[in-house]
């Protein structure tokens, strides 16, 4: 689905999505199941993409859709194996968690099987006198399922990020760092009462990131020119295949009444990215020094943070929305400052001591 479905619209994709939504737990009244987007469908959406680690905004674009298609996948619905595009879904990661409890790595518990999966997946079945021939059909499911379950959150998967942290280099310099300012292209981004747009603040703030970054001795790379508008998979992808160390995508928020700085990292209910969730933690401190309020850090499943394959952070440095942070945001000294801060904050999570 490549348009957006919205309230007041009718019609077989509204059908689809309500079928979806009830068969996840998202009842709807029966005035509402008949295809027609109203209150009730907004609402389970908005649960559904909270739930998800979307954006919440009610709506139904690609993102929501390949999330709802992926949530009704359970393990043994479909064979899987590596395949290109990889294969998407609930069961993937259903796959993912259940390996790594038994001290298989698959990675991330992201729901792609990749590489990664595929390698664990054959280690199991070589572990557990199954072909080793890395596809989920029959015996497999059955060794799966006949083992017992495994309680907790500790996984092999979260051991050896933490290991990853603990053995982090303590500086910057000769770091590949990819600097992904958002939007661009056709899509501006928020537009602030001034008229200040979103697409335009994140290129100087990433400009002046860059040359911070390069005085430290960090490798940087940017995913878009001034005017260019690159889909998040393509931005994910240059990361990836620039064997990036990092990467910072730089957003601003745009919520009547919101205010200060946020940063989210990749996550959900049973997993999140440790060095992700530290480096979100590290530029915020810095960043909130200026001034800022503290937004936090969450865990989310943006594309861009759950297809990269680095320590990965989207950033929020400021309201357009709110006319006080929009014109600190048209300053190119504060942009400057601003700048100077992530960088430390990046210098920040290099040095600083791993969580235990």
């Amino acid at each position: 689905m490549t348009e957006v479905v919205r309230p007041g619209d009718r019609g077989e994709k509204v059908l689809d999505i309500q079928a979806r939504l009830g068969a996840l737990g998202h009842g709807l009244p029966s005035e509402e199941r008949a295809g027609a987007f109203g209150p009730a469908t907004e609402e389970a959406i908005r649960g559904f993409q909270q739930e998800r680690g979307l954006l919440v905004d009610g709506l139904v674009g690609p993102d929501t859709w390949r999330e709802l298609v992926e949530a009704s996948w359970n393990l043994g619905d479909r064979i899987l194996y590596l395949r290109a595009p990889h294969m998407r879904g609930d069961d993937v990661r259903d796959l993912q968690d259940r390996l790594a409890a038994l001290g298989f790595d698959t990675g991330r518990s992201d729901g792609i099987f990749g590489p990664q999966t595929a390698a664990a997946l054959e280690e199991f079945q070589r572990n557990y006198g199954i072909k080793p021939d890395g596809i989920v059909a029959e015996a497999t499911l059955r060794g799966l399922r006949g083992l017992p379950s495994i309680a907790g959150d500790t996984s092999i998967g979260r051991v050896r990020q933490l290991e990853a942290l603990r053995s982090r280099p303590g500086t910057i310099a000769g770091l590949r760092i990819v600097i992904d300012p958002g939007h661009g292209g056709d899509d501006p981004g928020f537009i602030g009462p001034a008229g200040t747009r979103e697409a335009d603040a994140c290129f100087a703030i990433a400009n002046r990131l860059e040359a911070a970054l390069g005085a430290s001795g960090a490798q940087t790379f940017l995913t878009r020119r001034a005017h260019h508008g690159p889909q998040d998979d393509a931005r994910a992808s240059l990361a990836n295949a620039l064997e990036a160390d990092l990467f910072v995508s730089l957003h601003l928020g745009g919520d009547d009444g919101g205010a200060g700085a946020s940063a989210y990292y990749f996550g959900h209910k049973r997993f999140r990215s440790e060095a992700g969730a530290l480096l979100a933690e590290s530029i915020l401190t810095e960043v909130c020094a200026l001034g800022l309020t503290d937004g936090r850090a969450h865990p989310k499943t943006f594309p861009v943070l759950r297809e990269t394959r680095m320590p990965a952070v989207v950033l929020e440095t400021g309201y357009l929305t709110n006319p006080d942070e929009e014109k600190l945001l048209a300053d190119p000294s504060f942009i400057e400052q601003l700048a100077i801060a992530i960088a430390a904050g990046i210098a920040r999570f290099a040095r600083d001591p791993a969580p235990v």
